[in-house]
């Protein structure tokens, strides 16, 4: 068993890059770091950390506190052999109602996010084509060097990886779960806003899949295009589907003006790791730093990985817009965490706000997502995003 040290591997200068035509070698891409199912049972992700003694910070401290003053109120009227108020009586009704609410949500008509094979032709296309429809688009101008609206999402992430991501197993950030909620919400929003997607969203149950990515439904030639193996030691061009052809500009890593394909690198044994072995024991931990750690580095990491090329490049890897469908993925296994014990989990948080000191993560440290989809888009506190049914969210899954 060994400790993981770094969560990715940089690439290499766009100097040494090849025609952006080619595939790149694997080597240029890193990959995202993993632990295998088996260490992950064995919590070596957890090995020289203490999460759990974090402070945990709730949503329902403030409703605690006004229950205890009731309670008081309650213990000394029949102390004194006053009456209980009505206006008592209502306020404990108000505030029990707060605490119930706090946990499951009060958006009276949430968006349903449908599984992809659950889908239909019709809207699957009018997704792919919204996708494709911000690749057109010039840029807001607000990410530079993004050469076109769809690159102002990759920009984005390129630019807040160091701050968003864990560098090791000993250095977590558990913030990546929140703000990657925060972000597929926020390109949803844009794909709404300016490209007239009127439908409801997508999701990919990425589980099933497990060990045979390549036949999965959203990769085809229609679609997200196919997901080939690699090329005499490189990741393949993507040729097909609604994406082929499709040119990149950011990364691999931080470089940026840097002209190369879309491009893939199924590896089968990878995406084997992605199962329902890695959800269950991801799913079993009761805490959120211990579920978060799990996620970041099983399921979530060999996703990137199984796929390869340019989504193996944790830093840049929005570039293939099968991004985003990996991303859904995980954000339901954080909601279906959550609804395992909805009264805690969307209530309560800890652990590293950053991956340096390990500053405590709490309800009110900020999540950033520069604007943006414009005002639909504030700097937010994780209290707004804790709860896909309350705050700054409204949406569930469909199962």
């Amino acid at each position: 068993m060994k400790v993981s040290v770094a969560l990715f591997v940089t690439a290499a200068s766009a100097a040494s890059l090849p025609s952006p035509k080619q595939g790149l070698p694997l080597e240029k891409f890193g990959q995202v770091h993993a632990i295998s199912i088996e260490d992950a049972m064995k919590k070596v992700d957890l090995i020289g950390t203490n999460f759990t003694a974090l402070p945990i910070s709730s949503l329902l401290e403030g409703v605690k506190e006004t229950l205890d003053d009731i309670k008081d109120v309650i213990e000394g009227s029949q102390e004194s052999k006053k009456p209980f108020t009505a206006a008592d009586e209502k306020a404990t009704t108000n505030t029990a109602s707060t605490a119930s609410t706090a946990a499951t949500g009060d958006c009276a008509n949430p968006n349903i996010r449908f599984e992809w094979d659950n889908y239909s032709a019709s809207d699957k296309q009018a997704f792919v084509d919204a996708i494709q429809c911000l690749v057109n688009k010039p840029p807001s101008g607000n990410f530079a060097p993004a050469k076109n609206r769809y690159e102002d999402l990759v920009r984005l992430h390129q630019s807040y990886s160091p701050n968003i991501h864990s560098k090791s197993t000993t250095q977590q950030t558990h913030k990546f779960l929140l703000w990657h909620r925060y972000y597929v919400w926020a390109f949803e929003q844009i794909l709404r806003d300016e490209c007239g997607f009127n439908r409801a969203f997508p999701w990919w149950d990425e589980k099933k899949w497990a060990g045979k990515f390549a036949q999965a439904t959203i990769f085809t030639s229609q679609y997200f295009g196919t997901l080939p193996g690699s090329t005499n030691g490189a990741a393949t061009c993507i040729n097909d589907g609604k994406f082929g052809g499709m040119q990149l500009s950011l990364g691999p890593g931080m470089t940026t003006n840097n002209p190369h394909c879309l491009q893939r690198a199924v590896n089968e044994q990878i995406t084997a790791q992605t199962g329902q072995n890695a959800w269950d024991t991801c799913r079993s931990r009761t805490s959120y730093p211990d579920f978060h750690s799990c996620v970041e580095f099983t399921f979530h990491a060999q996703g990137h990985n199984g796929v390869g090329g340019v989504m193996a490049d944790a830093i840049a890897s929005p570039g293939d817009p099968s991004f985003f469908m990996h991303h859904l993925f995980v954000d339901y296994a954080f909601r279906k965490w959550q609804l395992d014990d909805v009264a805690t989990r969307t209530t309560t948080i800890s652990g590293c706000a950053d991956n340096v000191s390990c500053q405590p993560l709490t309800l009110d440290t900020m999540v950033y997502m520069g604007q943006i989809c414009g005002a639909k888009c504030p700097d937010l506190k994780v209290r707004d995003i804790l709860n896909t049914l309350q705050g700054h969210l409204c949406y569930r899954y469909d199962y």
